[in-house]
């Protein structure tokens, strides 16, 4: 039986960030230096396939402090955690690793210093989600007011329209935040923003690619997990760009191809914690289905690596 034709468009850039990437080699690099278990609280990065499989190499992932034993090394996440959090390992003399990624890192200094200097902070970001509860929690209760779309920025009260400042989660999409930014500074002619743009430049890479080719395929399919910040306003912008199917699959088995059936184009890319075996184990699905000719749509490149903390480069 021959196989229909199809032309796979593979985004590039795709998956694994320099902060994902940096994140899970300190789980490793830890586990290397101080033996199982190493504990883990939250999610290290947003994907299930990660997690399991540091979980495979002894790394013990909770939700809170006070779940890990004072004598065992404990790893914050990729996404950041509120200051509170570093504070109580430190008075119950824990070693702890933060792997926050430090573009988040940047977002967390840059709110501090506007505190400092008297500013109230409003946070563009999605209520509950880890790197937005960090960055919320970096200040005291009440200095960061959150807003989630351009309706929330109306009712926002404020101590002195003045005196406001505002930073964003780094993996929202552009033009959802560009929207929110407008109406704030439609409200607070004053406020202030960020030097250059908090929304990082991995998430920013992945959405441009994924305009790029959204227009020339009859489908998209984004590899991450649906908890994933990133991996969620992929799709959404791969629709808005003109993509009548755009869905967002863990794995292969995920993939709906009654939904799929006479497409002759498709898109792939993932988000930023999901795998490159991830994404191999797609292609690999729709070469069972279709006679696959794999096109790549590059849009940038990307050099950025980052250290990791100076405690896991010394030896045990």
């Amino acid at each position: 039986m021959t196989l229909p034709p199809l032309t796979l468009y593979l985004a590039a850039p795709r998956g694994f960030c320099a902060g994902v990437d940096r994140a899970i080699k300190i789980v490793e690099m830890a586990l290397q230096k101080w033996g199982a278990p190493v504990y883990v609280r939250h999610e290290i990065v947003h994907n299930k396939y990660v997690v399991d499989s540091l979980r495979e190499q002894g790394a013990v992932f909770v939700e809170e402090l006070d779940e890990c034993p004072p004598d065992r090394p404990v790893i914050f996440s990729a996404h950041g955690v509120p200051k509170a959090v570093p504070a109580e390992a430190a008075e119950r003399e824990m070693v702890y690793v933060d792997a926050t990624c430090p573009l988040v890192s940047k977002v967390h200094i840059e709110a501090a210093r506007h505190s400092e200097n008297g500013l109230q902070m409003v946070m563009i970001g999605h209520a509950g989600h880890p790197e937005t509860v960090g960055t919320m929690g970096q200040l005291p209760e009440g200095e960061v007011l959150l807003v989630e779309t351009p309706a929330d920025v109306a009712t926002l009260s404020v101590r002195d329209p003045d005196k406001l400042a505002f930073v964003t989660q780094t993996t929202l999409s552009l033009d959802d935040t560009a929207e929110i930014v407008a109406a704030l500074k439609a409200r607070f002619p004053n406020i202030v923003g960020p030097h250059k743009e908090d929304i990082c430049y991995a998430t920013t890479n992945r959405q441009e690619a994924v305009k790029a080719m959204a227009p020339d395929c009859d489908a998209l399919l984004v590899v991450g997990a649906p908890n994933s910040s990133n991996s969620k306003r992929l799709v959404e912008v791969g629709a808005r760009a003109g993509c009548r199917y755009a869905q967002l699959v863990q794995r292969a088995a995920d993939i709906d191809w009654r939904a799929l059936e006479g497409i002759r184009s498709l898109g792939l890319t993932a988000g930023a914690s999901a795998p490159d075996v991830l994404i191999e184990e797609v292609i690999d699905a729709f070469r069972q289905h279709y006679d696959v000719t794999l096109e790549t749509v590059t849009t940038a490149e990307e050099h950025v690596e980052f250290k990791v903390p100076r405690v896991l480069r010394e030896s045990a």
